[in-house]
């Protein structure tokens, strides 16, 4: 006997025939402009060299990171974050030396805007490249002061947008921060700058290459920034915390890190409705790294987590795969 087979009208396979009529469906697509590369520079130093804990990621002179920023830009990416290596005789307990007018990430970023006018330069506002103790801001009895420390982010703010900066980005989580820059930039003439928020900033385990990047690590030891970057556990005070910038002033808000809180993107997005960045960090990035070069992953697990980002809400994406991921989809 003859079984009659009955199917549905409703066949998704078929818009799975082959991969032309897959992309054609997509949903999610990203592209080089969704992408932003960090890039580290380091003090009175000529050569590049590799950062241990981020495999392909290196620490840059000022003439080598310009070399970069062009490989970056030729592959399709507008945007970078900088972020200083200082040297650590100029690092103190007040991080004095961020509020050098004429300190080397400020005439850093001078240069570069000069070589690359229309490059999109993010510069990050925190004072943990600069104080000899690790932390975000200035220590009162072995606490971060909030107050004090929003003084000095002001100033920072101001010199940094003064170098040229296009966006400049409060990393510390300090309460009130943005509506004191925003103030600050509207009665100082900065009124185009725009203020990127890391709003939603957690107190992650996912950050120690970076820390070690930016010679940080040491400094901090095993003191916890608990106190002032946001509890994992919680979304309620994430969304609080965003509403909060965005009422003072901020243009963009960024969640950090991105993976372990793709909820947390896409309740901003929805919530806000606001430019919405997500930070793939650095221990992100290296545990993907490390998997793929030992052949533990296939090597297209480093997009997929990426379109992951974006499928969640984010405009655009922070990560230290950038400019190769950005050469792959374009087929460079």
């Amino acid at each position: 006997m003859t079984v009659e087979r009955k199917f549905p009208n409703t066949r998704l396979r078929r818009l799975r025939k082959n991969l032309n009529l897959i992309d054609l469906v997509s949903e999610t697509n990203l592209t080089s402009k969704d992408l932003i590369q960090p890039i580290f520079i380091k003090e009175n130093f000529n050569e590049k060299e590799q950062i241990q804990s981020m495999p392909g990621v290196f620490r840059f002179g000022i003439d080598q990171a310009l070399t970069e920023i062009e490989e970056i830009l030729s592959s399709g990416i507008n945007a970078i974050a900088v972020f200083p290596v200082i040297e650590a005789t100029k690092k103190d307990d007040k991080g004095s030396e961020a509020l050098n007018q004429n300190n080397f990430i400020n005439t850093s970023i001078n240069k570069i805007k000069q070589e690359f006018p229309e490059l999109i330069l993010i510069a990050d506002v925190a004072l943990d490249p600069y104080t000899d103790h690790g932390h975000d801001g200035i220590l009162v009895n072995n606490e971060v002061d909030n107050d004090k420390t929003n003084e000095v982010l002001v100033n920072q703010s101001l010199l940094l947008a003064d170098a040229g900066a296009d966006i400049v980005a409060p990393s510390d989580m300090m309460d009130g921060r943005i509506g004191l820059i925003r103030q600050a930039f509207e009665k100082e003439n900065f009124k185009d700058t725009i203020l990127l928020s890391y709003a939603a900033k957690f107190n992650s385990k996912f950050y120690g290459p970076f820390r070690e990047a930016v010679k940080s690590a040491s400094s901090l030891g095993n003191s916890s920034k608990s106190t002032y970057q946001m509890n994992t556990s919680n979304i309620n005070e994430s969304l609080h915390e965003v509403s909060l910038d965005i009422r003072e002033g901020a243009d963009i808000v960024m969640v950090k890190p991105a993976m372990p809180y793709l909820d947390i993107i896409q309740m901003v997005k929805n919530e806000f409705k606001v430019p919405t960045f997500a930070y793939q960090v650095s221990g992100e990035f290296s545990m993907l790294k490390n998997a793929i070069d030992l052949g533990w992953l296939d090597k297209g697990g480093m997009l997929e987590s990426l379109i992951s980002i974006k499928r969640s809400g984010a405009d655009a994406i922070l990560s230290y795969a950038a400019k190769d991921i950005s050469k792959e989809i374009n087929k460079i």
